[in-house]
């Protein structure tokens, strides 16, 4: 064989073994940085401080991060640990349960905790009417029509729109709350129910008036879904409540977000209307609160497609 034929092969041979080398070095040098990764994700499951049963669909918040996560129907959640801080809040809000901080910080386990929340006791009020006649009061959107656009979320975000006593009516109990459910989408996606008062900041949505988990799913699109809230005795405040949707996720793969700017909206789409000149809606975001919705189209707001039906006392 030709010498140099022989210096070739081995300088080939050379050459593969040390591109081996070279990739089992940069795997060597990956490794950390994988098991870095896996260990900067915060996981655990939130569950009742006396039952330990799960709390399905808790927001969870960092305070100083401004990022959130929301847990799946079985109480389970997985987040990034804080950036810009070593140290923070993890708050947790639950619906019928008193808010709960946990410190995070370096040194503190952040895999796999158990974090047991205090339930709130609530007594559930009723109308007693004496001597007078109870009719049906519609409040809201009064439109079958939506405007253009669509409301889009995703889990752990509500909106909420403000249906108001305008007229100053007396009112009984709440009988049905209705959303009208775009035809894109997914319609049959479930979500939440909320209702609250209107006592927050700038009178933002704040206290519930709804405590109990009310998941509903429409069995399509481009229609009024209404549900039906008799049986839970709501006693509707005087000047008006906040009727909100809030985006869930449901399933054994549950979803977890840090506000990435290339997640799609997920679940079913609300609907807008332009029926009011005053903005009535807020946006909830996980980790950032409530914020009012200002958009305008000829003089009239932006609002959540959204509506209900109450008792109105006359006597």
């Amino acid at each position: 064989m030709p010498h140099f034929i022989v210096i070739l092969a081995y300088t080939l041979v050379c050459l593969h073994m040390l591109q081996r080398v070279l990739s089992l070095f940069a795997l060597a040098l990956l490794l950390p940085v994988l098991s870095f990764a896996q260990d900067a994700k915060m996981t655990g499951r939130i569950v009742d401080e006396k039952t330990k049963e799960p709390i399905p669909f808790a927001s969870i918040g960092l305070k100083e991060e401004q990022t959130g996560a929301l847990t799946n129907e079985y109480g389970f959640f997985q987040m990034a640990m804080p950036q810009k801080n070593p140290q923070d809040s993890l708050v947790i809000m639950a619906l019928g349960y008193f808010r709960k901080a946990v410190l995070i910080k370096p040194g503190i386990k952040v895999q796999d905790m158990i974090i047991e929340v205090p339930k709130r006791a609530i007594e559930l009020g009723n109308v007693t009417v004496k001597g007078g006649k109870v009719k049906n009061l519609a409040l809201g959107s009064n439109s079958n029509t939506p405007g253009e656009g669509m409301i889009q979320g995703m889990p752990g975000s509500q909106y909420a729109f403000f249906v108001k006593n305008e007229k100053g009516k007396k009112l009984g109990n709440v009988r049905s709350v209705s959303f009208y459910i775009g035809e894109n989408g997914f319609p049959r996606e479930p979500f939440r129910v909320r209702l609250y008062k209107a006592d927050g900041n700038y009178n933002s949505p704040n206290s519930d008036l709804l405590n109990e988990n009310i998941v509903v799913s429409a069995p399509k699109g481009g229609e009024w879904y209404t549900v039906d809230l008799t049986q839970y005795n709501i006693e509707a405040p005087v000047e008006g409540f906040f009727v909100a949707m809030e985006w869930i996720v449901s399933g054994d793969g549950f979803y977890t977000t840090n506000f990435m700017d290339n997640y799609t909206p997920y679940g079913q789409i609300l609907r807008p209307t332009f029926e009011f000149k005053e903005a009535r809606t807020w946006n909830y975001t996980m980790g950032r609160g409530w914020s009012l919705i200002t958009l305008a189209n000829n003089g009239m707001r932006y609002n959540a497609m959204i509506r209900a039906e109450v008792d109105q006392i006359k006597d």
